[in-house]
């Protein structure tokens, strides 16, 4: 595939990586315990605790998000955890949670729903856990939770701990992690940051260090324990992708330079709100509709329902050809759902720019079959 212009590759978990960011990354090597090291950690240090609204110092990994999330579970659960399924994102965390011994009650909803805070104030009282894991936007739905109510509720217990995936959500929409109370927020640098895939950048509680001080089979590699004292001294725990540090760098730098991350949400929120109205206007009427509901929308990635009788991954291959790159649906949605990654520096004009391509080619599919049916 030949790569397509700025602006048009809206794939739902792998962000278009803007050309001064990429340029930044061929920078050369430094020296990873130096002083230059030291230096770099420190900056990017500022700016990430505005990104994740904490005081705290922001851990950095040399990892997919995923990664994160293992860490999550191995150093915040001790025995059983809470896991809110409603995609497929919440059901690997509930997976991961169980594949390092743990023991996992699960909070099922229906695909693109979200769990509500009486709904989880219900099962805390059913099901004795001392954590709780939440997917704040599910990429395979494109449903936003709710997490400050959720938070809330889990502030009522002392002794549970609240593990967020934040990997479409942290830098697209609010996420207050010191005022939430939350104890764990993860992420990628391939989603609403917009830099290379590789990297993972998390926060964590005092709550979450002293958990994870407790559990002594939490691993090596993936050492909480050891990410937060190397965070702390601004250094790294091992050998980093040292050129996805200087994207991240810059890209820190475009952020502040553009307005700082408020402004960074309000754009997301403002290109979401036009995939919705292009959803009440046109959409629609051609048969597209969102899959969650109202008000309980990513900013990051809309997942809307295609016409029926219209199989997603054809529109997923019409749409390359006229030089846009989206999704299709998560596993069983599949062929019944198409999902926008409006994330990372898009802007709403380039996605208004992909909805009329969207048009285009749902109108010239019609047209085709009304000719091979002897329509006029």
């Amino acid at each position: 595939m030949s790569a397509p212009a700025f602006g048009r590759f809206f794939l739902p978990g792998l962000s278009e990586v803007h050309p001064t960011v990429l340029e930044a990354m061929n920078k050369p090597m430094i020296p990873h315990r130096g002083q230059e090291m030291v230096e770099l950690l420190r900056r990017l240090d500022s700016r990430l605790r505005q990104l994740f609204c904490t005081k705290r110092h922001v851990l950095l990994g040399t990892c997919t998000a995923t990664a994160f999330m293992e860490m999550a579970v191995r150093s915040g659960v001790k025995a059983r955890a809470l896991c809110l399924v409603g995609g497929a994102y919440g059901e690997r965390f509930a997976a991961i949670t169980e594949s390092v011994g743990k023991d996992v009650v699960r909070l099922n909803v229906p695909w693109g729903r979200t769990i509500e805070p009486d709904m989880l104030a219900d099962a805390l009282k059913r099901s004795p856990v001392d954590a709780v894991t939440v997917v704040h936007s599910e990429t395979s739905t494109g449903a936003l939770a709710p997490l400050e109510d959720l938070a809330a509720v889990v502030g009522e217990h002392d002794d549970i701990l609240l593990l967020v995936d934040g990997v479409t959500s942290v830098g697209a929409s609010p996420v207050e992690t010191d005022a939430w109370n939350l104890d764990f927020v993860f992420t990628g640098s391939n989603g609403p940051l917009a830099l290379p895939p590789g990297m993972a950048l998390a926060a964590a509680s005092e709550r979450m260090c002293q958990r994870a001080k407790s559990i002594p089979e939490r691993g090596a590699c993936l050492d909480l324990v050891a990410f937060q004292e190397a965070a702390d001294a601004f250094q790294p725990t091992y050998t980093p992708a040292i050129p996805l540090l200087f994207g991240l760098d810059r890209q820190l730098l475009r952020i502040e330079d553009a307005g700082g991350v408020a402004v960074r949400l309000d754009r997301h929120c403002a290109i979401r709100s036009s995939v919705e109205r292009w959803e009440q206007l046109v959409g629609n009427g051609m048969g597209f509709g969102f899959l969650p509901e109202v008000d309980r929308r990513s900013s990051a990635v809309s997942c809307l329902k295609v016409p029926s009788g219209t199989n997603a991954r054809r529109l997923v291959k019409e749409l390359e050809i006229r030089g846009f790159y989206v999704g299709s649906g998560y596993g069983k949605l599949k062929r019944e759902t198409l999902r926008i990654g409006h994330m990372g520096d898009h802007t709403v004009d380039e996605t208004d720019a992909l909805l009329q391509g969207l048009v285009a080619v749902v109108s010239g599919a019609e047209a085709e079959r009304s000719h091979s049916r002897g329509e006029v």
